[in-house]
């Protein structure tokens, strides 16, 4: 078990690469990624010089100089990468479907998907048009720098790129985890209540624009959009908020002109 959130981190994750829709790259379609930042601290956190250092802390440690090992590879290449976050279902899959789509002739768009289990929303990716690197986790609740760095090996973005990593489904762990990316997009759809950031401030907090999606449902549901922005500026001063469609389209020149401004800084 993981002790810095809990969840099993003792399997490997798997790994597949999509580069067009209904091929598959690896044996049988997966290859075990070792190397999870959580085995690789299975021996640490006993007593050092006298004193008894969390393992949870030495796991959240070699995470990040993992990730700082992505951040320079990612940095000599020109390629801007996107941590993609939100709780289950909020339209991370949608959103990216819908960038890649109106995006991609312009600049070469690729994407890491977490998920625990299946490729559905790989297969979706690649169909939009992306070179996609499905990683699952098995029974992990995030992705880390060791999973992303095996992703992309196999992705192998050309410079200059995109790459959207789209983390598994969760407002909690994820925003422990640095993955060597540019930027965190936190994605919360309108029908989750306008109280997610106070619940959930970590993740916020650490947000580098918020996307408030299927805007088109505000007729129907009980959703301020004031009150949300105000209780994640409290946590993250100054933060970017856009509301957003996926599916309808409202919004998304914003989100695109907030990319451009991403990507220029690579």
């Amino acid at each position: 078990m993981c002790e810095s959130c809990g969840c099993d981190g003792g399997d490997a994750a798997r790994l597949t690469t999509l580069t067009a829709p209904g091929h598959v790259h690896g044996d049988a379609g997966e290859v075990r990624v070792h190397g999870h930042v959580h085995d690789m601290g299975h021996d640490l956190g006993h007593e050092e010089e006298g004193h008894v250092v969390p393992l949870g802390r030495r796991v959240l440690a070699r995470n990040d100089e993992l990730a700082a090992r992505n951040r320079e590879w990612l940095a000599e290449r020109g390629i801007t990468a996107l941590n993609v976050m939100s709780s289950p279902g909020s339209g991370k899959t949608t959103l990216l479907e819908r960038t890649v789509a109106d995006l991609g002739d312009d600049r070469p768009i690729s994407v890491i998907e977490g998920d625990q289990e299946t490729l559905l929303d790989a297969r979706r990716l690649i169909a939009a048009g992306a070179r996609t690197v499905q990683v699952n986790t098995g029974a992990g609740c995030h992705l880390d720098a060791a999973m992303v760095a095996g992703a992309l090996a196999a992705l192998a973005p050309p410079d200059g790129s995109t790459v959207f990593v789209e983390n598994v489904g969760n407002l909690v762990c994820p925003a422990l985890f640095d993955l060597g990316e540019r930027a965190r997009v936190v994605l919360m759809s309108v029908t989750e209540g306008a109280d997610k950031p106070l619940k959930y401030p970590h993740m916020f907090r650490g947000a580098d624009v918020l996307l408030l999606n299927k805007t088109d449902l505000l007729p129907y549901v009980d959703f301020n959009v004031d009150a949300c922005r105000d209780a994640a500026r409290r946590l993250c001063p100054g933060l970017l908020v856009l509301p957003v469609s996926a599916t309808r389209g409202d919004g998304l020149d914003a989100w695109y002109d907030w990319l451009a401004e991403a990507a220029s800084g690579a």
